[in-house]
């Protein structure tokens, strides 16, 4: 499993764009989507942007599909949810509930538009450092100092969450007289007290961070970048084939007569 805050180790079109240009374009592109209502539209654009994360990203189809699947029971009860409880015409009934036509297109709607930000956020998640995308922040979207490292630091210590929790489970096991070979403690017991103790050193861990950061002078004056992050022409080249992309599949769908905006639901 990829390291929470690291982005996959390869190189990819994705990998290469600046983090803050594709975190305003993802920002864009999800903002765009609150317009459609219809289930069409982000069907159209899920199946263009399926393929084009998987190319430019090269991110594994099982990674990207194991991730979508976390989205999946949020998007069927947003599907469900709507059906039953939207007016319109009636075409089912199910357990004793009015299914409609209206309901089951906004709530497909929905259940799309949660897929694909949900395999957006994914790809830009397993593309984008986090050191690099607080660096291009703090240079390019003029974050201070003081929010950019406290963020960073914060990443560092998500990161070492899993190795940490493992450390902690397999100590359990050690001193557990009863436990099997290669078997861990599953108790509510043993679960609770591994949860508290993983709180503790990660509170440790944060404050010694805040002491380190404080003793150094966090915020007292200019600072310089490490490992600067670029901006050039090929960053706004990219931002305009996505949202260009976007913007040609929904006038498609606008052209064709199956668009639908909360106005003429």
């Amino acid at each position: 499993m990829n390291r929470l805050g690291r982005a996959l180790p390869h190189d990819s079109l994705l990998h290469r764009r600046n983090p803050t240009v594709k975190l305003a374009v993802f920002f864009v592109v999800s903002v765009l989507l609150l317009v459609p209502v219809d289930p069409w539209t982000p069907l159209a654009l899920l199946v263009v942007a399926v393929p084009a994360v998987l190319a430019a990203g090269r991110i594994p189809w099982q990674t990207l599909g194991a991730a979508a699947l976390l989205f999946g029971p949020f998007a069927c009860s947003l599907l469900a949810v709507n059906a039953v409880t939207r007016d319109g015409p009636v075409v089912a009934e199910v357990l004793g509930l009015e299914v409609t036509g209206t309901g089951v297109a906004i709530g497909a709607a929905l259940a799309l538009r949660t897929v694909l930000v949900g395999i957006l956020a994914v790809a830009f998640s397993l593309t984008t450092d986090g050191a690099r995308l607080m660096t291009s922040l703090h240079q390019h979207a003029r974050l201070g100092a003081r929010p950019t490292f406290a963020v960073l630091a914060g990443y560092r210590v998500l990161e070492d969450l899993p190795e940490r929790w493992m450390t902690i489970r397999q100590a359990q096991s050690v001193r557990d007289p009863r436990r099997r070979a290669g078997t861990l403690p599953r108790d509510p017991g043993s679960l609770t007290r591994a949860a508290f103790t993983l709180l503790v050193v990660a509170l440790r861990q944060g404050e010694r961070m805040a002491i380190a950061m404080e003793t150094r002078g966090l915020g007292s004056g200019p600072r310089t970048v490490h490992r600067p992050v670029a901006l050039d022409r090929r960053d706004a080249v990219f931002a305009a084939v996505v949202l260009g992309v976007c913007a040609l599949v929904v006038l498609a769908s606008w052209h064709v007569g199956v668009l639908r905006t909360w106005d003429t639901v």
